[in-house]
């Protein structure tokens, strides 16, 4: 099998390119630092354009939001990249982004504002400096007042089951829902990320570690309330731990079952940060936590999936550790180390692209 080529977003002023080697000639797997691309600060969010995966998109989370477009692969190497256009994020502190074909749909956390930008795969690459911008609605502070006082969009996706309308998921921290489009489902914790399976939502709380799940059918049909669990067994949880990713791989050959991966950090463990593991064998909206798997790690923010059939989770902690390549193993229920990089190769890692 050939190396891999993962990117990695950081709260340094770079982006990071990796060479993950699954089947060294000798040896055991191996991951090295192939470049280091400076674009500016806080670049903590990368997506690539859905037909032209050598352009890169990153939000730099800083009170005068920008976004970054960075051109990958130029004469056929893809270590380093070069930073091919700027513009202002409409807001403060973009910390996810939605690359469309023609369009740069953009999550300014602080701000509470969410932003679009026309681009395109060829230059200038975005089209005009002009966001369109909105601002989420806000109606009251929430449980946590230092982290809900606002609106706090933080990640923008498809409703995979609503494609021919483009209906937009932004869980929102600070007003505790999960918006659609202007329909909206209540929330409890803090909403960072989310998944959707069948007809299931599935919502990580960043403030309260728990996984709500909840039925999500078409507008404008409400949703409900199906469960929620904890994303870690050990209770009580400290008050420095929140909830920070939530994954969930399709099945395939290899992994037939299906698994939901959500990550936990600042762990005061000594073993460092865990990695949740839930199976769905219940069925569609009956997660169990089946496994917690100590990573090592410092704050875990960011992890994704890669390599042939999803066999491989990159890790990185932000606050320490560095970043970790885990194998899935006993078909998707457990995870082991194979590869890692120290803190003093790879910054403050905080997101992946498997290139």
């Amino acid at each position: 099998m050939a190396p891999l080529t993962i990117l990695v977003a950081s709260y340094t002023d770079s982006i990071y390119t990796l060479s993950f080697d699954p089947t060294p000639s000798t040896g055991s797997p191996t991951l090295e630092l192939l470049a280091r691309t400076p674009v500016g600060h806080h670049p903590s969010w990368i997506a690539s354009h859905p037909s032209n995966r050598s352009l890169i998109y990153t939000g730099l989370e800083q009170a005068d939001g920008e976004v970054v477009a960075i051109k990958y692969g130029k004469g056929g190497i893809v270590e380093g990249g070069e930073v091919v256009a700027r513009a202002k994020s409409g807001g403060a502190d973009p910390c996810t982004l939605l690359v469309t074909e023609d369009e740069l749909i953009i999550g300014n956390y602080s701000s509470g504002t969410i932003a679009t930008l026309p681009i395109s795969t060829s230059a200038p690459y975005i089209l005009s400096p002009n966001t369109w911008t909105l601002s989420m609605p806000f109606e009251h502070v929430g449980r946590n007042k230092a982290r809900q006082s606002s609106s706090h969009p933080h990640q923008i996706i498809f409703n995979p089951l609503n494609q021919t309308e483009k209906e937009l998921l932004v869980p929102d921290l600070g007003a505790d829902k999960v918006w659609r489009l202007a329909k909206r489902s209540d929330g409890r914790g803090g909403p960072r990320h989310v998944v959707v399976r069948g007809a299931t939502l599935y919502t990580l709380l960043e403030l309260t570690l728990k996984l709500a799940v909840h039925t999500f059918p078409p507008l404008p049909a409400p949703p409900t309330p199906l469960t929620s669990l904890f994303t870690l067994s050990g209770l009580p949880i400290p008050d420095t731990m929140t909830a920070a990713e939530i994954l969930l791989p399709e099945p395939n050959a290899s992994f037939p079952e299906t698994f939901i991966y959500t990550s936990n950090r600042n762990d005061p463990h000594s073993e460092g940060d865990t990695i949740a593991i839930f199976s769905l064998a219940a069925g569609e909206g009956q997660p169990e936590l089946v496994n917690e798997v100590r990573t090592g790690l410092t704050h875990v923010r960011g992890m994704a999936f890669g390599g042939d059939e999803d066999k491989y989770l990159i890790v990185g902690g932000v606050e320490g550790g560095g970043v970790k390549v885990f194998e899935r193993i006993d078909g998707g229920k457990g995870l082991e180390e194979i590869a890692k990089l120290g803190e003093d190769v790879v910054g403050c890692p905080t997101g992946f692209l498997w290139y």
